[in-house]
């Protein structure tokens, strides 16, 4: 049994989850430690973290790491630091795994910081060869599975008539709150804009996961203008779900959607709107779930566990 702490900020997200989940079928004993509050999207503002919560945090984890674990996993760049400050208290000496999520080097104020401590970790995980792209120093790439249980084809006037929609629209779903900048929701708003009156831009954010999936298929199309990602997990979701996905060349698009049929992934931001009508004159599903099941969470979870299993091999 490998014993792990780990540190989050949002351990409420779905893709953390299931990293959760697949370690624990791997068979690691993990410990949850996320920094205190939240950094949360809504509807038309951001929710966010003081320096305070941060400070907060450190005594925390300084106290968690003299428990007995075997290594720190530090999930996205701002708990890098903490993980790094525990594995130097005297008697520890833990070895510190980082996984970055996508945002850490674009329009953050700590980037350099950030850097700086991702050179000083042992391991540093990734979740898709875009993220790798932009780290300097050898990765782990460990996607993040779809939930194919849950995120499944279902009829489009069932799941209208789930979330309150009505069964007449053509729909295009931007799948986040319009306050997330790195989302880029205004670019979303002109590209609809331009299509025909009927059809209608709608958004979803910090709906009860379980019912993601019916928001997903109550839609004609799913739009993705974020300006940088290292996912998003939204394009696998959907593509198990059948619904087609139009998006900008960012995180593993290309890479998930290439394959998919009535899915375009599109370098000139111009071409989202051509490409979103001929999705939307065509009224097909996609054939996404068919490349999406390959990668289950058991994978994810042996992987992580192999990248723990060699870290702590090269301490010993």
């Amino acid at each position: 049994m490998i014993r792990v702490l780990s540190l989050t900020t949002t351990d409420w997200r779905s893709f953390y989850q299931s990293q959760m989940t697949a370690l624990e079928r791997a068979g690691v004993e993990v410990t949850t430690l996320p920094v205190p509050s939240e950094h949360r999207a809504r509807e038309d503002d951001v929710q966010r973290r003081t320096p305070l919560d941060y400070a907060r945090y450190l005594p925390q984890v300084l106290r968690a790491a003299r428990e007995d674990y075997d290594l720190v996993h530090a999930n996205y760049g701002l708990t890098f630091p903490f993980a790094v400050a525990a594995s130097a208290l005297p008697g520890t000496d833990l070895p510190v795994v980082c996984t970055l999520w996508g945002g850490e080097y674009r329009d953050n104020p700590y980037a350099d910081v950030i850097r700086w401590f991702t050179a000083r970790a042992d391991r540093v995980v990734v979740p898709s060869n875009a993220m790798a792209d932009r780290v300097d120093r050898p990765c782990h790439n460990v996607p993040f599975p779809v939930d194919t249980e849950r995120f499944r084809p279902v009829p489009r006037d069932e799941a209208r008539e789930r979330v309150g929609w009505e069964t007449d629209e053509r729909i295009v779903l931007f799948p986040y709150a319009p306050s997330r900048e790195e989302k880029n929701y205004p670019l979303a708003a002109r590209v609809v804009d331009g299509l025909p009156d009927d059809v209608r831009l709608r958004t979803v954010a910090n709906q009860p996961y379980e019912e993601v999936p019916y928001y997903l298929n109550a839609a004609d199309a799913v739009l993705i203008t974020s300006r940088y990602e290292s996912g998003p997990m939204t394009i696998k979701e959907a593509a198990a779900c059948n619904v087609p996905v139009v998006s900008r060349d960012v995180g593993f698009a290309r890479e998930v959607l290439e394959p998919v049929s009535d899915s375009h992934v599109v370098a000139d931001d111009d071409a989202l709107q051509s490409r979103l009508a001929d999705v939307l004159a065509g009224d097909r599903r996609s054939d996404g779930r068919a490349h999406v099941t390959e990668y289950t969470v058991d994978e994810m979870g042996d992987r992580l566990r192999a990248v723990y299993q060699r870290c702590l091999e090269s301490e010993a």
